[in-house]
Protein backbone atom coordinates (compact mmCIF):
# COMPACT_ATOMS: atom_id res chain seq x y z
CA UNK A 1 0.00 0.00 0.00
CA UNK A 2 1.13 3.53 -0.79
CA UNK A 3 -0.12 6.74 0.76
CA UNK A 4 1.07 10.32 0.27
CA UNK A 5 0.30 13.15 2.67
CA UNK A 6 1.49 16.73 2.32
CA UNK A 7 2.18 18.46 5.64
CA UNK A 8 2.32 21.54 3.39
CA UNK A 9 4.13 22.23 0.11
CA UNK A 10 7.47 22.00 1.95
CA UNK A 11 7.29 18.48 3.43
CA UNK A 12 5.72 15.34 1.98
CA UNK A 13 5.15 12.05 3.80
CA UNK A 14 4.91 9.05 1.50
CA UNK A 15 4.21 5.71 3.16
CA UNK A 16 5.19 2.63 1.14
CA UNK A 17 4.31 -0.53 2.98
CA UNK A 18 6.02 -0.34 6.36
CA UNK A 19 8.41 2.49 5.44
CA UNK A 20 7.56 6.19 5.66
CA UNK A 21 9.52 8.59 3.45
CA UNK A 22 9.66 12.13 4.84
CA UNK A 23 10.71 14.26 1.89
CA UNK A 24 11.89 17.87 1.97
CA UNK A 25 10.11 19.30 -1.05
CA UNK A 26 11.69 22.67 -1.83
CA UNK A 27 14.11 21.62 -4.54
CA UNK A 28 14.32 25.05 -6.18
CA UNK A 29 15.93 26.37 -2.96
CA UNK A 30 18.08 23.27 -2.29
CA UNK A 31 15.52 22.54 0.46
CA UNK A 32 16.51 25.63 2.41
CA UNK A 33 14.58 25.67 5.69
CA UNK A 34 12.04 28.43 6.14
CA UNK A 35 9.36 28.72 8.81
CA UNK A 36 6.69 26.77 6.86
CA UNK A 37 9.18 23.91 6.45
CA UNK A 38 10.01 24.01 10.16
CA UNK A 39 6.32 23.85 11.06
CA UNK A 40 5.73 21.01 8.60
CA UNK A 41 8.66 19.00 9.99
CA UNK A 42 7.28 19.26 13.52
CA UNK A 43 3.86 18.19 12.23
CA UNK A 44 5.47 15.22 10.45
CA UNK A 45 7.16 14.14 13.69
CA UNK A 46 3.85 14.28 15.53
CA UNK A 47 2.13 12.24 12.82
CA UNK A 48 4.88 9.61 12.85
CA UNK A 49 4.81 9.30 16.65
CA UNK A 50 1.15 8.30 16.39
CA UNK A 51 1.65 5.80 13.55
CA UNK A 52 2.05 2.30 15.00
CA UNK A 53 2.28 0.49 11.66
CA UNK A 54 5.36 2.16 10.18
CA UNK A 55 8.59 0.25 10.85
CA UNK A 56 11.18 2.80 9.67
CA UNK A 57 11.37 6.40 8.48
CA UNK A 58 13.68 7.71 5.76
CA UNK A 59 14.48 11.42 5.65
CA UNK A 60 15.56 12.71 2.25
CA UNK A 61 15.56 15.82 0.11
CA UNK A 62 14.06 16.41 -3.34
CA UNK A 63 16.36 17.72 -6.05
CA UNK A 64 20.07 18.46 -5.82
CA UNK A 65 20.47 18.66 -2.03
CA UNK A 66 19.34 17.13 1.23
CA UNK A 67 18.96 20.51 2.97
CA UNK A 68 21.13 23.61 2.49
CA UNK A 69 20.27 25.07 5.90
CA UNK A 70 18.22 28.04 7.05
CA UNK A 71 16.98 30.21 4.20
CA UNK A 72 18.42 33.47 5.54
CA UNK A 73 17.18 35.55 2.61
CA UNK A 74 13.58 34.59 3.30
CA UNK A 75 14.00 34.98 7.06
CA UNK A 76 15.49 38.47 6.72
CA UNK A 77 12.69 39.51 4.37
CA UNK A 78 10.21 38.92 7.25
CA UNK A 79 11.91 40.78 10.13
CA UNK A 80 8.95 40.88 12.53
CA UNK A 81 8.09 37.22 12.02
CA UNK A 82 11.77 36.28 12.43
CA UNK A 83 12.07 38.37 15.59
CA UNK A 84 9.00 36.71 17.06
CA UNK A 85 10.46 33.26 16.36
CA UNK A 86 13.78 34.34 17.88
CA UNK A 87 12.07 34.93 21.22
CA UNK A 88 12.03 31.14 21.54
CA UNK A 89 15.66 31.47 22.67
CA UNK A 90 14.15 32.59 25.99
CA UNK A 91 12.15 29.38 26.44
CA UNK A 92 13.38 27.21 29.35
CA UNK A 93 12.75 24.05 27.33
CA UNK A 94 13.46 22.75 23.82
CA UNK A 95 12.15 25.23 21.27
CA UNK A 96 10.76 24.57 17.80
CA UNK A 97 14.14 25.03 16.12
CA UNK A 98 15.73 22.42 18.39
CA UNK A 99 12.83 20.00 17.93
CA UNK A 100 13.47 20.18 14.16
CA UNK A 101 16.22 17.61 14.81
CA UNK A 102 15.90 16.16 18.32
CA UNK A 103 12.15 15.61 17.85
CA UNK A 104 12.93 12.54 15.75
CA UNK A 105 14.44 10.87 18.82
CA UNK A 106 10.96 10.62 20.34
CA UNK A 107 9.61 8.59 17.42
CA UNK A 108 9.65 4.88 18.26
CA UNK A 109 11.09 3.65 14.96
CA UNK A 110 14.53 4.00 13.38
CA UNK A 111 14.97 7.22 11.43
CA UNK A 112 17.48 7.02 8.57
CA UNK A 113 18.79 10.14 6.82
CA UNK A 114 19.69 9.70 3.14
CA UNK A 115 22.08 12.58 2.50
CA UNK A 116 23.27 14.08 -0.77
CA UNK A 117 24.32 17.45 -2.16
CA UNK A 118 24.43 20.28 0.37
CA UNK A 119 23.86 19.39 4.03
CA UNK A 120 24.52 22.69 5.76
CA UNK A 121 23.57 24.18 9.13
CA UNK A 122 19.98 23.22 9.85
CA UNK A 123 20.28 20.45 7.25
CA UNK A 124 23.23 18.79 8.95
CA UNK A 125 21.56 19.16 12.34
CA UNK A 126 18.40 17.50 10.96
CA UNK A 127 20.52 14.57 9.77
CA UNK A 128 22.20 14.36 13.18
CA UNK A 129 18.73 13.88 14.68
CA UNK A 130 18.33 10.68 12.67
CA UNK A 131 19.43 7.37 14.17
CA UNK A 132 21.51 6.41 11.13
CA UNK A 133 23.01 8.57 8.36
CA UNK A 134 23.79 7.29 4.86
CA UNK A 135 25.66 9.80 2.75
CA UNK A 136 27.04 10.18 -0.75
CA UNK A 137 30.84 10.50 -0.68
CA UNK A 138 30.65 13.76 -2.65
CA UNK A 139 28.03 15.40 -0.43
CA UNK A 140 29.00 18.67 1.27
CA UNK A 141 28.47 19.01 5.03
CA UNK A 142 29.01 21.95 7.35
CA UNK A 143 27.97 23.46 10.65
CA UNK A 144 27.75 26.70 8.73
CA UNK A 145 26.54 28.96 11.55
CA UNK A 146 30.02 30.46 12.08
CA UNK A 147 29.64 32.08 8.66
CA UNK A 148 26.82 34.18 10.11
CA UNK A 149 28.51 34.83 13.45
CA UNK A 150 26.26 32.32 15.20
CA UNK A 151 26.54 28.98 16.98
CA UNK A 152 24.63 25.79 16.09
CA UNK A 153 21.33 25.98 17.99
CA UNK A 154 19.02 23.47 16.29
CA UNK A 155 19.96 20.49 18.43
CA UNK A 156 23.30 19.90 16.77
CA UNK A 157 25.54 20.26 19.80
CA UNK A 158 23.46 17.87 21.93
CA UNK A 159 23.53 15.35 19.10
CA UNK A 160 27.22 15.71 18.26
CA UNK A 161 28.14 14.49 21.75
CA UNK A 162 27.29 10.92 20.77
CA UNK A 163 29.28 10.98 17.53
CA UNK A 164 32.59 12.83 17.77
CA UNK A 165 35.17 13.91 20.36
CA UNK A 166 34.83 17.45 21.67
CA UNK A 167 37.92 18.68 19.79
CA UNK A 168 36.38 17.61 16.47
CA UNK A 169 33.07 19.26 17.36
CA UNK A 170 34.91 22.44 18.34
CA UNK A 171 36.87 22.60 15.10
CA UNK A 172 33.74 22.13 13.00
CA UNK A 173 31.88 24.75 15.05
CA UNK A 174 34.74 27.31 15.11
CA UNK A 175 35.50 27.15 11.39
CA UNK A 176 32.20 26.40 9.68
CA UNK A 177 34.37 24.42 7.26
CA UNK A 178 32.66 22.49 4.46
CA UNK A 179 33.71 18.84 4.40
CA UNK A 180 32.88 16.00 2.04
CA UNK A 181 30.74 13.01 2.88
CA UNK A 182 33.90 10.92 2.81
CA UNK A 183 35.58 13.20 5.37
CA UNK A 184 32.42 13.17 7.49
CA UNK A 185 32.45 9.37 7.51
CA UNK A 186 36.08 9.32 8.65
CA UNK A 187 35.15 11.67 11.52
CA UNK A 188 32.13 9.58 12.54
CA UNK A 189 29.47 12.10 11.54
CA UNK A 190 27.84 9.68 9.09
CA UNK A 191 27.27 5.94 9.43
CA UNK A 192 27.68 4.71 5.85
CA UNK A 193 28.86 6.02 2.50
CA UNK A 194 26.84 5.08 -0.57
CA UNK A 195 26.46 6.23 -4.15
CA UNK A 196 22.74 5.54 -3.67
CA UNK A 197 21.86 6.65 -0.13
CA UNK A 198 18.12 6.25 -0.66
CA UNK A 199 18.42 2.71 -1.99
CA UNK A 200 20.81 1.81 0.83
CA UNK A 201 18.38 3.26 3.36
CA UNK A 202 15.52 1.20 1.92
CA UNK A 203 17.57 -2.00 2.20
CA UNK A 204 18.42 -1.22 5.81
CA UNK A 205 14.78 -0.42 6.62
CA UNK A 206 13.75 -3.79 5.16
CA UNK A 207 16.30 -5.57 7.34
CA UNK A 208 15.10 -3.77 10.47
CA UNK A 209 11.51 -4.68 9.63
CA UNK A 210 12.34 -8.37 10.20
CA UNK A 211 12.66 -7.63 13.94
CA UNK A 212 9.99 -6.97 16.54
CA UNK A 213 8.87 -3.32 16.34
CA UNK A 214 8.74 -3.25 20.14
CA UNK A 215 12.32 -4.45 20.60
CA UNK A 216 13.53 -1.95 17.99
CA UNK A 217 11.70 0.92 19.72
CA UNK A 218 12.94 -0.18 23.14
CA UNK A 219 16.48 -0.50 21.79
CA UNK A 220 16.36 3.02 20.38
CA UNK A 221 15.04 4.60 23.59
CA UNK A 222 17.37 2.51 25.77
CA UNK A 223 20.49 3.57 23.88
CA UNK A 224 19.48 7.21 23.92
CA UNK A 225 18.90 7.12 27.66
CA UNK A 226 21.94 5.04 28.56
CA UNK A 227 24.68 6.33 26.26
CA UNK A 228 26.00 9.33 28.18
CA UNK A 229 25.07 8.50 31.77
CA UNK A 230 26.71 6.58 34.62
CA UNK A 231 26.96 2.78 34.65
CA UNK A 232 24.33 2.73 37.38
CA UNK A 233 21.78 4.61 35.28
CA UNK A 234 22.65 2.70 32.10
CA UNK A 235 22.16 -0.67 33.80
CA UNK A 236 18.94 0.57 35.36
CA UNK A 237 17.68 1.60 31.91
CA UNK A 238 18.50 -1.88 30.57
CA UNK A 239 16.35 -3.49 33.26
CA UNK A 240 13.45 -1.10 32.77
CA UNK A 241 13.27 -1.45 28.99
CA UNK A 242 13.69 -5.23 29.10
CA UNK A 243 10.70 -5.42 31.43
CA UNK A 244 8.67 -3.52 28.86
CA UNK A 245 9.26 -6.06 26.07
CA UNK A 246 9.85 -9.45 27.68
CA UNK A 247 6.89 -11.81 27.42
CA UNK A 248 4.82 -9.38 25.35
CA UNK A 249 3.09 -10.32 22.11
CA UNK A 250 5.81 -9.23 19.71
CA UNK A 251 8.52 -10.87 21.77
CA UNK A 252 6.60 -14.14 21.63
CA UNK A 253 6.24 -13.70 17.86
CA UNK A 254 10.01 -13.19 17.59
CA UNK A 255 10.56 -16.51 19.34
CA UNK A 256 8.04 -18.23 17.07
CA UNK A 257 9.75 -16.77 14.00
CA UNK A 258 13.16 -18.04 15.07
CA UNK A 259 11.71 -21.48 15.74
CA UNK A 260 10.13 -21.44 12.27
CA UNK A 261 13.45 -20.49 10.68
CA UNK A 262 15.24 -23.31 12.51
CA UNK A 263 12.61 -25.82 11.42
CA UNK A 264 12.78 -24.54 7.83
CA UNK A 265 16.22 -26.10 7.51
CA UNK A 266 14.40 -29.42 7.31
CA UNK A 267 10.95 -28.58 6.05
CA UNK A 268 11.56 -25.76 3.56
CA UNK A 269 10.51 -22.10 3.56
CA UNK A 270 9.15 -20.98 6.96
CA UNK A 271 5.70 -19.52 7.52
CA UNK A 272 6.48 -16.43 9.56
CA UNK A 273 3.83 -15.03 11.83
CA UNK A 274 3.34 -11.28 11.28
CA UNK A 275 4.22 -8.86 14.04
CA UNK A 276 1.52 -6.88 15.77
CA UNK A 277 1.54 -3.06 15.64
CA UNK A 278 4.18 -1.38 17.75
CA UNK A 279 3.17 -0.93 21.37
CA UNK A 280 6.01 1.30 22.59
Amino acid sequence: PRESVFMNDRVLIRVEGAVAHVLLNRADKHNGMDFPMLDAMLAAQKKMRRNREVRAIILSGEGASFCSGLDFKTAMSQPMRTLLRATQLLWPFANQFQRWSVGWRKVGVPVIAAMHGNCFGAGLQLALGADIRICRPDAKLSLLEAKWGLVPDMGGIALLRELVPIDVAKELTFTGRVISGQEAHALGLVTHLSEDPLGHAQQLAAEIATRSPDCVAAGKFLLQQAWLVSDYLALRAERLWQRRVIGRANQRISLAREQARSKAGVDGAPQLKPFKPRQL
